[in-house]
């Protein structure tokens, strides 16, 4: 194996602690360089201590697909430990653990999406039941005959053999026509409440020209909480009676929180049911946004009225005191420009990233993670600047992975033991 590139040093160090520093990356270059087949991933990445405190992070190279992967999902099924890999153009992917990149796609419907700049398929998840009805959900763009653009969330099933989907088995839950290419959202997530949560941006454009995002008539610019358990005689899923806009005068049921621009991924905690959204910005700041797991819904996040918790656009807009503002925000053009969502680390490999949320830049390739105990402080872990970062992944354990649109490939995220390191990236040659 050999070593790409260092990609982030995490302490400020003296000339003489370089070279000790550098001296020691090199003695664990070689022994990773002769231990090529059977290294663990803990061993695959070397690191050397540094002295700070921040836990760090490391990439390790799992599997490379053949197009551009923008989400990573797992079944949830007991024991599985594959990883379903969303390509834009179409295409869900199955990687084995060992990285394997299974020769035929679980689903192909390459010819129903319409790709391209920032639509696709965009989205996967499994029902909470796969296990007995085999269903799973996408969310993917689809232009029609008129050449009109929609959203669409679809319902589709596994065949008998676990590796391959029905292509055919499409249902077609929710339709939303998008006025402009850009800011579709994508994600989908089951909560702990069994409801499907869908994330819409607020139609594309710039500026939010129409403010679908504060309309509550319009479903863009929402987060979306449905239940997918059965059909009523106008839709095909039934709109939770709790949700905290049905029965407000012309209000869509199906609304969960406003005031979202682009969310560009977003996660429930694993051990404590919270919700994370990360919100890409327009011109000056990129926001994570929170919901306690106790949340009742109707959180209004603020855009276009605030971007991050500044004024954007405040005509016709209530007091600051209306908006639920991010418990974190940083600037649009440096260090980043637009976020990408992940996941509270829950997983049992790496204790340095307990409770740390990670997210990251898709542009500049930093991660960081934000302390969720510890009054919301960030801190930055790597920082991969050759990177394309598209998408957060978790599996079955709870342990994180990454998916990058400039290689194609997909990371396992590595911490090394307690206290400060230098994280590299591993390539086969």
């Amino acid at each position: 194996m050999r070593i790409s590139r260092v990609v982030y040093l995490l302490a400020t160090l003296g000339g003489a602690a370089v070279a000790l520093a550098l001296v020691a990356l090199f003695n664990g270059v070689a022994q990773a360089q002769n231990q090529v087949g059977t290294m663990s991933p803990a061993e695959g990445v070397q690191a050397r201590k540094l002295g700070a405190t921040n836990p760090a992070v490391g990439l390790l190279p799992l599997a490379t697909v053949a197009f551009s992967p923008v989400d990573i999902a797992n079944s949830g099924l007991t024991g599985d430990d594959r990883l379903f890999i969303v390509e834009q153009n179409g295409a869900i992917e199955i990687v084995e653990s060992d990285g394997t990149v299974r020769a035929t796609p679980f689903l192909s419907i390459t010819g129903r999406v319409i790709g391209g700049g920032e639509m696709g398929l965009l989205g996967l998840v499994f029902d909470p039941d796969y296990d007995n009805n085999g269903y799973f959900y996408v969310n993917y763009t689809h232009e029609d005959t008129s050449g009109d653009i929609f959203t669409r969330i679809s319902r589709f099933n596994v065949t008998a053999d676990p590796n391959e989907a029905d292509p055919d088995s499409e249902f077609i839950l929710l339709t939303v026509e998008q006025p402009f290419t850009n800011h579709n959202g994508g994600d989908l997530s089951f909560g702990p409440d069994g409801y499907l949560y869908i994330g819409l941006g607020d139609g594309g454009s710039g500026g939010d020209p129409d403010d679908r995002a504060q309309d509550l008539t319009d479903l863009l610019g929402k987060m979306l909480r449905i239940d997918v358990s059965g059909v009523t005689s106008t839709t095909n899923y039934i709109i939770p009676p709790d949700n905290p806009f049905v029965g407000v005068p012309l209000a869509r049921g199906e609304i969960w929180a406003l005031g979202l621009r682009n969310p560009w991924r977003f996660s429930f905690d694993r051990l404590t049911d919270d919700l994370y959204i990360a919100d890409v910005g327009e011109e000056t700041w990129e926001e994570v946004n929170f919901q306690p797991a106790a949340s009742t819904g109707g959180e209004n996040y603020g855009w276009r009225c605030y971007e991050g918790d500044a004024p954007f656009n405040t005509t016709g807009c209530l007091p600051p005191g209306n908006y639920d503002f991010p418990v974190h925000a940083y600037p649009h053009n440096t260090p980043g420009c637009a976020i990408t969502g992940g996941f509270v680390y829950r997983g049992s490999q790496f204790p340095t990233l307990q409770g740390y949320y990670l997210f990251a830049d898709y542009c500049f390739g930093h991660i960081w993670g934000l302390d969720v105990n510890n009054g919301w402080q960030v801190a930055q872990l790597g920082h991969f600047n050759e990177l394309l970062l598209t998408s957060f992944g978790e599996d079955l354990n709870g342990e994180l992975y990454l998916a990058s649109t400039s290689n194609n490939t997909i990371y396992r995220i590595y911490a090394p033991p307690p206290a400060a390191y230098l994280p590299l990236i591993l390539n086969q040659p």
